[in-house]
């Protein structure tokens, strides 16, 4: 990825967020903490980062997927290829990917705002998730914490039309082939589902961008993750089988059982779900 083309998603993503927050509505009211527990936006003698909201996560995608019908039909979210309608979309282990498409109009049922410091100030939509999956996040925050890792959300929920937005300018931006690499279409991105969460270190260096691989932060989501329910859901060398490049800063809640055993067989969540369903 180009210099320049990252710094057209940094611009753009700002410019989209704006547009939404002053155009749309959620579909669901995020919790209000209480006065004086309100979610860290940054740590103590950290200068807060502007907001990046960075490559939009993707989705990927081909196994049998839990919640969804196995009839298929054609779909313009697919580029040509048919794309499965996912059934049962407030099932935490719901399969959505390049394969399983949600509605346009689903919106999850229970979005809450974890009380977990972001990289960003104002209030939006990606700072919410589904109230089971927040309150892990606050659980692996903590306890990141507690080992010295000072982690912040990026970018948890975004509605079909946020994502659309998102795809749009990036096929504009970098065309079809290389977007769809970092990119979902919408309705087949797991941010629709509430259920993932983009994650940094605080200061917000790195946010969603190659350079997060490596870092104390990331390894210790992927030591660590599946511990409170949660998979990197785009591994390394799995482009093939995910469709999407490595995202070590993009997680999914799965609850815990499923979670821990997905990680023991270090294999991607297609590929468990293949083995397993």
């Amino acid at each position: 990825m180009s210099p320049h083309t990252k710094l057209f998603r940094l611009s753009l993503l700002a410019v989209v967020a704006a547009a939404l927050f002053a155009g749309c509505t959620v579909g669901a009211d995020p919790q209000t903490p209480a006065p004086g527990n309100e979610p860290s936006v940054q740590e103590p003698g950290e200068q807060q980062p502007s907001d990046p909201e960075p490559q939009p996560d993707p989705d990927s995608g081909t196994a049998p997927a839990p919640g969804s019908d196995p009839s298929t039909e054609p779909s313009p979210s697919g580029g040509g290829r048919e794309v499965k309608m996912v059934t049962n979309p407030d099932a935490i282990d719901v399969l959505v990917n390049k394969e399983w498409a949600l509605s346009p109009d689903y919106v999850p049922p229970d979005l809450v705002e974890p009380n977990v410091r972001f990289i960003f100030a104002e209030k939006h939509e990606r700072r919410l998730m589904r109230a089971e999956a927040a309150a892990a996040l606050e659980e692996m925050f903590a306890a990141a914490e507690e080992d010295g890792i000072y982690l912040a959300g990026v970018s948890g929920y975004r509605s079909y039309a946020y994502q659309e937005m998102l795809f749009t300018a990036y096929v504009s931006a970098d065309g079809l082939e290389n977007a769809e690499r970092y990119s979902a279409r919408p309705g087949h991105s797991e941010h629709q589902t509430g259920l993932a969460m983009d994650i940094s270190g605080s200061t917000g260096e790195c946010a969603a961008d190659d350079c997060f691989a490596g870092t104390p932060e990331a390894e210790w989501l992927a030591a660590h993750a599946h511990e409170f329910g949660f998979i990197v859901r785009y591994p390394e060398g799995k482009e093939e089988i995910t469709g999407y490049m490595y995202e070590p800063w993009h997680v999914r809640y799965l609850g815990k059982e499923l979670a821990q055993k997905v990680h023991a067989t270090g294999l991607t969540y297609e590929e468990y779900l293949a083995r397993n369903r």
